[in-house]
């Protein structure tokens, strides 16, 4: 009960606060960044040009102007088990509490893993890595409390193994302490206009779960998907572009900064974002709150990034303020970077209607009725369009 009145309460003041750009009549005229043509006006027309040129281009791009740029280092990792039941939901489930701890410059940070893999007698298991942004009882490893936000049993029941952390292992979603936790490992970070803030925290966060999972036998390590909700959302999809090790990647209810055109100006707003959350983006990305069309990229070319890898985004009917419109036409614009690898992810210039979902394309789609929330009808959508990529070997040329 409590966190429904807390997602109305949202929804009400983001309503109240920015009501005037709920209006599709006053979405301004835009010209989006082309994503087959290089910064010195070269057309990228191969896969290689792409991989070798445009893409770690279009990378840059975002990690000095949006998220901050991400280490690929430090000094040691390690992992401990720290609880463990191998009978856990009645005997459906193994059960595993893992700590990564992470050493960098005379100091460490613990990332704690909730992991269940099922007892399906499968050596290995394709797996859903979670980015939690709410609190810990939305994942109960007990299970005495269960939640839709992470329906753990669904997903077991599916054959799948399910994993989450919580964003506040890595960065506390707060201005005031965000810098408690990765960014002791990396404190130039935080003087540096490129440097990555809460949000790129989230993300390398979950490669180091990745790293974990490359030692864990039970977990198919080809075949892990990275999934997130909101803010968390955002972060799923920069993980996947900065890690190409995840599989596929699932972003609910993401809106701005996450797969919403910043350039459409519906709901929150890039300035909004860096009002309520300057925390989250590198420094950088303040410079275009006042004149958006200045910034040399749009979120059609994060999802690009992704390819030719799986994608999933949602949205909800009640969630303007994720700019559903906006949202879709991000994963349509992308589809070019997938066409250059001989996908055809054939979607429309208009998005399906509520509850039709995408599944059976590399880049899936839906918009369910309700508000901004992540549900089981989500996570149905998500263990659907995964178990068809993998029925098809993750390609739908």
């Amino acid at each position: 009960m409590l966190k429904k009145l807390m997602i109305c309460i949202l929804v009400v003041f983001a309503t109240k606060a920015q009501a005037q750009n709920y209006d599709e009549a006053e979405v301004p005229v835009f010209t989006l960044p082309h994503i087959l043509k290089m910064a010195n006006g070269q057309p990228v027309n191969t896969v290689k040009t792409w991989e070798q040129n445009r893409r770690p281009e279009i990378l840059h791009l975002f990690e000095d102007n949006i998220y901050g740029a991400m280490p690929k280092t430090y000094d040691h990792i390690a992992y401990k088990i720290t609880a463990e039941d191998k009978n856990a939901m009645n005997g459906k489930a193994h059960l595993k509490i893992v700590t990564i701890t992470v050493y960098n410059s005379h100091t460490s940070v613990d990332i704690h893993v909730t992991l269940f893999t099922p007892n399906n007698g499968k050596p290995a298991n394709p797996a859903f890595l979670f980015i939690n942004n709410r609190d810990n009882n939305n994942t109960d490893p007990t299970r005495k409390i269960k939640s839709d936000f992470w329906p753990a049993e669904m997903v077991i029941d599916s054959g799948y193994a399910i994993a989450t952390f919580n964003v506040n292992d890595a960065a506390p979603d707060n201005k005031d302490n965000y810098t408690n936790g990765v960014l002791k490992l990396y404190p130039n970070q935080l003087t540096a206009d490129n440097g990555m803030k809460a949000i790129g925290c989230w993300a390398w966060a979950a490669s180091r779960v990745m790293d974990y999972f490359k030692t864990d036998s039970s977990i198919d390590f080809a075949k892990v998907s990275i999934v997130g909700h909101s803010r968390g959302g955002k972060a799923a999809l920069w993980a996947g572009a900065e890690d190409q090790r995840f599989a596929m990647i699932f972003a609910n209810c993401s809106g701005n900064t996450g797969a919403a055109l910043a350039r459409r100006q519906f709901g929150e707003t890039l300035k909004v974002i860096n009002s309520h959350y300057p925390y989250w983006f590198c420094n950088n990305y303040k410079k275009y709150i006042d004149d958006v069309n200045k910034l040399p990229v749009d979120q059609h070319m994060l999802i690009a990034l992704l390819a030719p890898r799986p994608v999933y985004t949602t949205n909800a009917t009640k969630d303007l303020w994720a700019d559903p419109s906006g949202s879709y036409l991000s994963v349509y614009y992308a589809q070019k970077a997938y066409e250059l690898y001989g996908i055809n992810p054939d979607l429309k210039a208009n998005p399906p209607p509520p509850n039709s979902p995408i599944i059976h394309k590399t880049i899936g789609y839906h918009i369910r009725e309700g508000i901004h929330d992540l549900t089981s009808y989500d996570w149905s959508k998500f263990i659907r369009f995964a178990s068809y990529q993998y029925a098809h070997s993750i390609t739908n040329k």
